[in-house]
């Protein structure tokens, strides 16, 4: 049985590493839809994601989606495409309460189930300087909400509530539990910090 990873994402791979999984990583190149709903929205394209990456796989192996997405007055917001999204999508976070969507989905033994996790993220006030300075990191460009917690963005952060992993990219809880409801155990040999 092998475990592959349907993302090239350094993140979620370093999350996965950290807790002591033995897994393959297969890039998937999808067309990310958004729908009204974000729960919906993460959960349809992490099951995409899983479905085109499935398809190398043998029916015992079991092959694990993300999408993640940020989510602020009722819009979505993706990953910026330019150094000027990034400032206008930053902007708008600066001293508010966003919320973090992560879909997740699984397939084994021809079985697919999915779920989603959500977190709340309080930003500080941004200075157009500081705002700045992080867009020249080159850190926003592929991460949704033009942020990555565990990078410079972590000075931004006033709080946090719920699954810090979420906001990452792999809520490690909320895979765990799905893993158990398919009655499978990955053993890890490292522990998250």
């Amino acid at each position: 049985m092998k475990v592959m990873l349907a993302s090239g994402s350094p993140r979620r791979i370093n999350i996965l590493k950290k807790l002591g999984v033995d897994f393959v990583v297969r890039k998937v190149n999808i067309d990310e839809k958004i729908f009204e709903s974000p729960d919906y929205t993460v959960i349809y394209n992490a099951q995409k994601k899983v479905e085109e990456a499935s398809k190398e796989m043998m029916p015992e192996d079991i092959v694990i989606g993300f999408d993640t997405i940020v989510y602020l007055n009722r819009k979505i917001i993706g990953k910026p495409r330019d150094r000027e999204e990034a400032f206008k999508i930053l902007s708008k976070l600066s001293g508010k309460t966003h919320k973090v969507f992560t879909g997740i989905a699984i397939k084994y033994n021809m079985d697919l189930i999915s779920d989603f996790d959500v977190s709340s993220v309080t930003f500080k006030k941004l200075m157009d300087t500081e705002i700045l300075e992080y867009i020249n990191s080159g850190e926003p460009f592929d991460k949704a909400g033009a942020y990555g917690v565990q990078g410079k963005a972590v000075s931004f952060i006033e709080k946090i509530e719920g699954s810090y992993t979420n906001v990452v990219g792999l809520p490690v809880e909320k895979l765990q539990n799905l893993l158990g409801k398919l009655g499978v155990h990955i053993e890890g040999k490292g522990v998250l910090e």
